[in-house]
């Protein structure tokens, strides 16, 4: 699994729905193409970059493959995320203080 796998994966608007699908609980193929209004082919498809990036897991439950996350990239890529949420968070902060001191302004009207 590399970085740029797992940003090419989540780069596809319809991938990143079914991981969302896939946050609140593992599912079978079937219920991810109806959730997600996909053709199975196309569905599987992305469900392959999914399993390939390391993003998703499958298992045979009889004749259904049931996918689930795989939390460890993502704590991979919340990890790299850390230093720009700090980054964020100071300017939301500095936001903050700004407004803060334009609402102690007294009103000239």
């Amino acid at each position: 699994m590399s970085d740029a796998a797992l940003w090419t994966a989540l780069a596809d608007p319809h991938r990143r729905a079914i991981v969302a699908l896939l946050l609140e609980r593992p599912r079978p193929v079937g219920e991810i193409v109806e959730a997600c209004g996909l053709s199975q082919p196309s569905t599987s498809k992305h469900l392959k970059v999914l399993r390939e990036a390391g993003l998703v897991r499958v298992r045979q439950d009889a004749q259904r493959r049931v996918y689930a996350l795989d939390p460890a990239p993502i704590a991979a890529l919340d990890a790299w995320l850390a230093p720009y949420r700090r980054l964020w968070t100071s300017s939301l902060d500095a936001l903050g203080r700004r407004l803060d001191e334009t609402d102690a302004t007294p009103d000239d009207t």
